[in-house]
This record gives structure tokens, C-alpha cells and sequence, in this order.
């Protein structure tokens, strides 16, 4: 029976989530004989600096309907906050290598999650070039090879970020939400490397919303699966490899009944009728997140 795919992307945004996370996401892809794509954030933890962020009515309902401490541990919560985030491949880079070993796409989330999503709005294109080169040449120095591909923390990408990534050898890039894989026309060009939007909400926009709970949550995004269509789904290793990685076992076998299996992004891109269509990117708020998201 011919199988409809699901391209996976995995963000790897935190110190827990690289040490607990990945290894456990792992184990249950050799398992279920499972390629996905891996985003690695490389440099420092900084995530408990987004604390301020609860003086924002918008984050603080966030946290407290995704019950954010218990799902994400009260280290990520209060990571490079009271002490010096840790840099995430220095201290598990032999992760970040087993991932890279078992035939999973290696590929970069970011250097410093918190600050991006927190400075984009105000960094120069050269600051912007260099956050990108310092996590790009953190991974490759890890696997001994460039990254596949790269995805912006929290979806926040400009026009210029996607200039100065087409100065990476990146094969594509994930940095927005849309239903179609496309290359971007920035300023009047269409640039070289496709993005592969994520088109599937991810378990922190829908939980606690519209009566989602744990208990219904794989039923809603089973529901949200369609044949002949592109389906990319991210999880995040602070989530589904940890707390919800029961559940998330269970979603792999319920969604391959249906029909559906999982492949890497680049495997989704390659199978892609070409050429590509073209779409210029926007700045906008989607259901379930604080703040604009690029879309196309």
C-alpha cells in the first residue's frame, strides 16, 4: 500500500532537550525504522531569560495553559537566569553526532534560541550573518560536515535573514508557515534555496484550546493529516522526547494506519514536483503564539 509522508522536523531548542530528549526521540525511530530532521540549537541555553515574558498576558496564559514547568522541567525554565546558560554542543555534541550517525538529517535551529526570538527585530544584517555562521560553524565543527538546512527559533524570519542565509549551503530552509514548498522573492529576485514551511500546528499552539487535552490531542492532529498534500510536522525534543513521548509513539502508530508514514524534509523535498512555485514572505500572528510569525 503506498504510504503518504510526513515530513518530520525536530527542534532541538535546550540543554534538557538535547540530553533527555534526543536520545529517547532516537531510540524510538530505530525502533519504528523512522528518518526525520533534527534542528540542533548548539550555543548557550539561555531560555530562562523569556521569564520577562509573563508580564505579557498573552505568554502567561501560554504557560499556564501548556502547564509549561511541569511539561518542560523547571531547569528550562529557569536556564540562564540565576547562572550562565550552558552551551548545548559543547556539552553534548556526542548527541548531536549519534543523531548525525544514525542517518537523520543534522541541521541548525539556531546558536542562542532566546536571543533570536527575543533581538530579531532590531539586529543588522551582519549581526544576523554572524548568528547564523557562529551555530553553522559550531555543528559542522561537531559532525565534521555543514548542516543540511536551517530553521529560525519561533518562525521568525525577514527578508533579510533569508539573504544572508543564501550565503550558507544550506540544501533548504523551515523558517515559515505555509502549505506549499516555494522559493522566496525577496526584493524583486527569487532566491535558490526552497523553504518547507511547517503547515501542522505544533503541541504548545493547540493544547489547552478549543477542548484539546492530552487525551484528544493525537486525534486532533490525525484529523488534521490529508492525503496528496504536504504535511510537515514539527515536535519539539523538550516535549514529545520527554513528557509526551508515550503519546507521541502512540501517534506514530495510529497515523501509519491511516496511511501516512514520516520522512526527513530534504526527502520530501526531493520527491517535490519541480520547478518550484515562487511566494514573497509576511509577518503575522497565527493561532496559539505570542507575537508575528513569518508566513508566505
Amino acid at each position: 500500500m503506498k504510504t503518504e509522508p510526513i515530513a518530520l522536523r525536530i527542534d532541538v531548542d535546550t540543554l534538557r532537550g538535547t540530553r533527555d530528549g534526543v536520545p529517547a526521540l532516537l531510540k524510538l525511530f530505530d525502533e519504528e525504522k523512522i528518518k526525520a530532521s533534527f534542528f540542533f540549537s548548539v550555543g548557550p541555553d539561555n531560555m530562562g531569560r523569556h521569564l520577562w515574558r509573563l508580564l505579557k498576558p498573552t505568554f502567561l496564559l501560554k504557560m499556564l495553559r501548556t502547564k509549561a514547568a511541569s511539561l518542560y522541567g523547571w531547569d528550562i525554565i529557569f536556564k540562564g537566569t540565576f547562572w550562565p546558560g550552558p552551551l548545548i554542543g559543547k556539552n553534548f555534541g556526542d548527541i548531536i553526532k549519534k543523531s548525525d550517525a544514525s542517518g537523520h538529517e543534522t541541521c541548525l535551529h539556531t546558536w542562542d534560541h532566546h536571543y533570536w526570538q527575543s533581538k530579531i527585530d532590531s539586529l543588522s544584517p551582519q549581526m544576523i550573518y554572524d548568528e547564523i555562521e557562529r551555530g553553522f560553524t559550531a555543528l559542522e565543527k561537531i559532525t565534521g560536515k555543514p548542516p543540511v538546512s536551517s530553521a529560525v527559533p519561533g518562525w521568525k524570519c525577514t527578508e533579510q535573514v533569508l539573504l544572508e542565509k543564501e550565503k550558507f549551503s544550506f540544501k533548504y530552509n523551515s523558517d515559515c508557515r505555509a502549505n506549499m514548498i516555494f522559493l522566496p522573492q525577496v526584493q524583486g529576485k527569487t532566491l535558490t534555496t526552497p523553504q518547507i514551511p511547517v503547515n501542522l500546528p505544533t503541541y504548545d499552539e493547540v493544547l489547552g484550546k478549543n477542548g484539546i487535552t492530552n487525551e484528544n490531542y493525537n486525534n486532533h492532529m490525525l484529523s488534521l493529516l490529508k492525503p496528496g498534500v504536504m504535511n510537515v510536522l514539527t515536535i519539539h525534543a523538550e516535549a514529545e522526547g520527554i513528557s509526551c513521548l508515550g503519546m507521541f509513539r502512540e501517534f506514530v502508530r495510529q497515523a501509519r494506519e491511516k496511511g501516512f508514514d514520516f520522512a526527513t524534509l530534504g526527502d520530501v523535498l526531493d520527491a517535490t514536483q519541480k520547478p518550484l512555485p515562487s511566494a514573497s514572505i509576511k509577518l503575522e500572528e497565527i493561532p496559539g503564539r505570542e507575537g508575528w510569525v513569518t508566513t508566505a
